[in-house]
């Protein structure tokens, strides 16, 4: 199988992720997702069945209605906005659905490697006594 990744991931303290938004309807699909790992690439999150806002995405094991979509969410660790495209979606069991998405185009490749690097991994956060 050929490799398609083209950039390190690299893992993450959860990021909050609210308001997913699904710019092709322009209504959010989501209330709040966990970004788990990032790349200079794009990010895979985490989104709870609970968290959808649709009957349709809360009542299914298939995402393939949202794959294409071009989305946007707000951080509000970070206070940033963030887009990009979901490039796939799978359902991972009691209720939980990985998605990925890349960063659009317009995103310059020096600041996708500077959030990447800014962004803290697993434990960086611990506050030590």
């Amino acid at each position: 199988m050929k490799e398609r990744r083209i950039a390190a991931r690299k893992p993450l303290e959860y990021i909050d992720a609210i308001e997913l938004t699904s710019l092709s309807h322009f209504n959010v699909f989501a209330s709040e997702a966990k970004i788990v790992d990032v790349s200079s690439s794009g990010y895979l999150m985490h989104i709870s069945r609970q968290h959808f806002t649709q009957n349709e995405l809360r009542d299914t094991l298939s995402l393939d209605a949202v794959i294409g979509h071009q989305i946007a969410m707000f951080l509000p660790q970070l206070n940033l906005d963030l887009d990009g495209t979901i490039v796939r979606a799978k359902h991972m069991g009691k209720g939980f659905f990985e998605v990925a998405v890349t960063f659009t185009a317009e995103t310059p490749h020096f600041w996708r490697e500077c959030l990447v690097e800014l962004l803290p991994g697993p434990n960086e956060l611990k506050v030590e006594d």
